[in-house]
Parts: C-alpha cells; sequence; structure tokens
C-alpha cells in the first residue's frame, strides 16, 4: 500500500483548492478483499474501513471483532437489510430515500441509538446507479431530520466512469451545490461530501468532498 503517494496527491489538490488536507477523509474500501486488508490498512493509520455489502461486512467484523476501526456502508442498501446494517456501521453513505429513511429509524429506535447516515443523491442521473434524484434528495434529507434517531451528516454520489473532467467536475459541484442549500434550508445542516474514489478523488477532493472511498489505489484491483 503507498499510502503515502496517495496523500501527497491529496495534498497537492487540496493545495490548489485551498484547502486542508487535514478535513478530508481517506476510507479504505475493503470490498471484494480479505480481512487482511482491513487490517493493513488500520496498521498504515486508516482507521475508516469501507465495505459495498451489508454481507460481506458483516463477516468481516465477525472474523475482527474487536476491531478499533470505524466501519462505512458505501454500498446500496435495502430496506429489508436495514435491521443487518443499523448499530453495526459508524456511518451509512447510502440513504436514497424516505422509505429507507423510515425502515432505518424504526430499528435505531428498536435499539435506542442514533445512526448516521447520508444522503446518496444521483447527481448524474444515471439509471444504472441508485440514489435519490437530486429533486427529490432534499425531501429525502429534510424526512429523515425529522427522525429522532437517524442524523444526517451529509451527502454523498458517484460521478459517471468517464474521462471527461468536465462531467465529473460538474458531478462533485452539483452535491456541494444541494448540500449548500440544504444547510441553508434545515435545521440540519449536512456537512459531509462522500465523493471521489481512486480515479477521480482529486477532482472531489478540488470540489469541497471531504470523505474519499478508495479502494484500487491502496489495494490493487480486487481478485475475481
Amino acid at each position: 500500500m503507498d499510502l503515502e503517494a496517495v496523500r501527497a496527491r491529496i495534498a497537492e489538490a487540496a493545495r490548489r483548492a485551498g484547502r486542508d488536507p487535514a478535513a478530508i477523509t481517506i476510507v479504505a474500501v475493503t470490498k471484494g478483499h480479505p480481512i487482511a486488508a482491513a487490517r493493513e490498512a488500520l496498521a498504515a493509520g486508516l482507521g475508516d474501513i469501507g465495505e459495498n455489502r451489508v454481507q460481506e461486512a458483516l463477516e468481516k467484523m465477525g472474523a475482527w471483532p474487536d476491531a478499533p476501526v470505524r466501519w462505512h456502508l458505501i454500498g446500496h442498501l435495502q430496506r429489508n437489510k436495514a435491521k443487518h446494517a443499523v448499530g453495526r456501521f459508524a456511518l451509512i453513505h447510502s440513504l436514497d430515500s424516505v422509505r429507507l429513511a423510515d425502515a432505518l429509524e424504526q430499528e435505531a429506535a428498536k435499539r435506542d441509538l442514533v445512526q448516521d447516515v447520508l444522503v446518496e443523491v444521483n447527481v448524474a442521473r444515471e439509471p444504472q446507479k441508485s440514489g435519490a434524484m437530486p429533486e427529490e434528495a432534499e425531501a429525502v434529507v429534510a424526512h429523515a431530520a425529522t427522525h429522532p434517531h437517524l442524523r444526517v451528516r451529509g451527502l454523498m454520489t458517484m460521478a459517471p466512469l468517464t474521462d471527461e473532467e468536465r462531467v465529473i467536475r460538474a458531478t462533485f459541484r452539483g452535491l456541494r451545490e444541494l448540500r449548500d442549500r440544504c444547510a441553508s434550508r434545515f435545521a440540519v445542516r449536512p456537512s459531509h461530501l462522500s465523493m471521489g474514489m481512486s480515479n477521480d478523488f482529486e477532482i472531489a477532493v478540488e470540489e469541497g468532498a471531504t470523505m474519499l472511498r478508495l479502494g484500487t489505489v491502496l489495494f490493487g484491483e480486487r481478485q475475481p
């Protein structure tokens, strides 16, 4: 893991944007990698571990029950899996509907805890991807904010897989502008922007990302 090179790229992108790189969290995405990858990330100083699938994450949690890390669920979450996710993840990045908000609230209330979430937004309107449409996202934020057992910490998006920088940049800028509108309209004041992956994280930093979801650039390609 060449973490120092990645940190240097983040710092340079932050410098270009006039930002403090210390305000940017790396979420090490270990999807498809063995539990050893999560241990390697922690040993390198990365205490935030991201998983796409609930079941895979739970298996790793079971294999490393005393892990001093913060687990993040970054993949799509079905309502019927809410009961398995609540209380197990420090942050769920994929709240994308009022119905899922209701399911998460119900499960969090049962456990008498507050679950931190991000509202996932399909800024680029890609039909194959999950996430609330931009015109629906504010309503999801507002609805989730009414639930006493949910805490909306910010927004999440994925940029299209393209080499066109203007498309990627417009996606990330759109999420930041949506975050700012929510902060001005609602008492919840979401702050985090989870955006940027291995192929586009420097652009994300320039556009205001506070969390980067990095897998391949840290661990290499997943084994088939």
